[in-house]
C-alpha cells in the first residue's frame, strides 16, 4: 500500500512538472509573438516558483517597467540565489535610478566574480555618478589591468580624475583613450576643453579639428571652434558655423547671441538687432543682450533708445554692470547732462574698482564739473597709483593734470599731498 502511494505521488509529480514545462512552452510561444500580457496572466496562474517569478520579472524588464521588474527579481532571489537574476536586478535598479541599490548588487557580484568586467564597468560609472571618484578610479584601474585596449575605460578614469581636480592625470587618461581609439569623440572633446582652458591654442585646435572630422555636427566642438574664430575676429567664418549649428539645434540662446555679436562686429546692425532680440526671447535674464542693443543704438546716434537699453541691462543684470554704467555716462554726455554723466562714471567705478577707464573718466569729468579741483586730483592720484601701466596716454595725461592742479593750489598757498 505504501509503495502504491509513493508511486501515485511520483506520477503526480511528473504530471505536474510536465504541465509546468508545457505551460512555460506556451508562455515562451506567446512572448515570441509579443503577447506579453497574456503571458503574464498565465504566469500569475502558475504556482509561485523561482522560474515563474524570474520570467515575470524578465517580461517587465523587456517593456521597461523597471519598478515591477525589480520587485519580481527581488522575489525570485528570495526563492533562489542566482547569478543572472542578480545581474538583472542590478540593471533594473540602475534604470530606476536607485543607484545605491544597484551599487550594492554590483559590489556583491564583483566580490564573487572579479573577472566580470561588464559589471565592474557599470559599477565604476555608478561610483562616478554618486560622487565617489576615488572608488571609480580604483575600479577602472583594476579593469585596465585586465583589459587595456578599451578606450572607454581610460575615458571613465579621466572623468574620475576630473572630479578630483587632478588636471594632469585627467589629461593623460583622455590621451590614453585617444591613443586606443582616435575616433573616441568624448575623449577628443574633453581634450579640446582641457587645452582651451590651459590656453594651449595649438593643442586645442588639433583636438577641435580632429573631433569635427569624426563628428562634423558635434555641437560642443563647433562652439569651441566658433569661440576661437570670434577671438581671432574671423566673424564671417564664425557666422557660417553658427548658421550650421542653428540648423541642427534651432533657437539656442548661445547661437542667437553669438550671431548677434558677430554681425555687430561687422557693423551689420540690422541683423545684429534681430539676433539679440531672439536671444532675449529665449533668456530674458541675459542682460548683455540689452547692452549690445544699446551699443547698436549708440552707434546709430539713437541716444534715447540706447539709454533705455542700458537701463534695462542694469535692471536685469546681476553680475557687475560697470560696462553698462560706463555706457550710460557716455549717453548722458551726448545728451548734454554732465551731472548724470559724472554720476554714472562714479557708479561704474563703485561696481567694478578694476575698471580703470571709468576711474580715468571720473577724474577728467570731475575736473571739468567741480570748481574744487581737489576732487579730480584725488581721482587722478588713485588712477596713477593703481593703473599706471594700463594705458600710457591716459597715464601721461593724468600725471600732467596732477602736476597742474598741485601747481594751482601751491600758488594759492596750499600744498597737496
Amino acid at each position: 500500500m505504501k509503495n502504491k502511494i509513493l508511486l501515485i505521488v511520483f506520477v503526480l509529480g511528473i504530471i505536474k512538472v510536465e504541465a509546468q514545462v508545457s505551460a512555460f512552452q506556451t508562455i515562451d510561444s506567446l512572448l515570441n509573438k509579443g503577447r506579453y500580457q497574456t503571458a503574464l496572466t498565465k504566469l500569475h496562474e502558475l504556482d509561485t516558483t523561482f522560474q515563474s517569478t524570474s520570467k515575470i520579472a524578465a517580461i517587465y524588464a523587456s517593456i521597461d517597467n523597471n519598478k515591477q521588474a525589480s520587485k519580481y527579481y527581488e522575489q525570485a532571489l528570495a526563492l533562489q540565489d542566482d547569478y543572472t537574476v542578480k545581474v538583472n536586478l542590478g540593471k533594473a535598479y540602475q534604470k530606476e535610478k536607485k543607484l545605491e541599490k544597484a551599487i550594492e548588487i554590483y559590489e556583491g557580484i564583483v566580490n564573487e566574480d572579479a573577472e566580470n568586467l561588464l559589471i565592474q564597468y557599470q559599477l565604476g560609472k555608478l561610483y562616478a555618478k554618486t560622487k565617489q571618484p576615488a572608488k571609480s578610479i580604483e575600479t577602472f584601474k583594476n579593469i585596465i589591468q585586465q583589459d587595456s585596449t578599451n578606450a572607454n575605460y581610460y575615458y571613465q578614469l579621466g572623468v574620475g580624475y576630473a572630479m578630483l581636480n587632478k588636471r594632469n592625470l585627467k589629461i593623460n587618461s583622455f590621451l590614453e583613450a585617444y591613443k586606443n581609439d582616435e575616433e573616441h569623440i568624448k575623449s577628443i572633446h574633453q581634450l579640446a576643453l582641457a587645452y582651451t582652458f590651459l590656453r594651449d591654442k595649438d593643442s586645442a585646435s588639433i583636438f577641435i579639428n580632429r573631433g569635427l572630422e569624426v563628428d562634423p555636427n558635434h555641437i560642443a566642438l563647433n562652439k569651441l571652434k566658433i569661440n576661437n574664430l570670434y577671438r581671432k575676429e574671423k566673424y564671417k567664418e564664425a557666422i557660417k558655423l553658427l548658421e550650421k549649428i542653428d540648423s541642427i539645434e534651432p533657437n539656442e540662446h548661445y547661437t542667437q547671441k553669438m550671431l548677434g555679436r558677430s554681425y555687430f562686429n561687422l557693423k551689420k546692425y540690422k541683423k545684429a538687432k534681430e539676433y539679440f532680440n531672439k536671444a532675449l526671447k529665449i533668456d530674458r535674464s541675459d542682460f548683455k543682450a540689452y547692452t549690445y542693443l544699446g551699443d547698436i543704438n549708440f552707434a546709430q546716434k539713437k541716444y534715447y533708445k540706447a539709454q533705455l537699453d542700458y537701463m534695462m541691462a542694469t535692471f536685469a543684470g546681476k553680475e557687475p554692470r560697470d560696462v553698462e554704467y560706463y555706457q550710460l555716462a557716455r549717453v548722458y554726455e551726448k545728451l548734454g547732462n554732465p551731472k548724470e554723466e559724472l554720476n554714472f562714471y562714479k557708479k561704474a567705478v563703485e561696481e567694478n574698482r578694476k575698471n580703470y577707464k571709468a576711474l580715468y573718466q571720473l577724474a577728467r569729468k570731475s575736473e571739468n564739473y567741480y570748481e574744487d579741483k581737489r576732487i579730480a586730483y584725488k581721482h587722478y592720484k588713485n588712477y596713477v597709483n593703481r593703473f599706471e601701466r594700463e594705458d600710457s596716454s591716459m597715464t601721461e595725461h593724468a600725471k600732467d593734470r596732477i602736476e597742474e592742479i598741485k601747481k594751482y593750489y601751491f600758488l594759492q598757498g596750499e600744498i597737496l599731498d
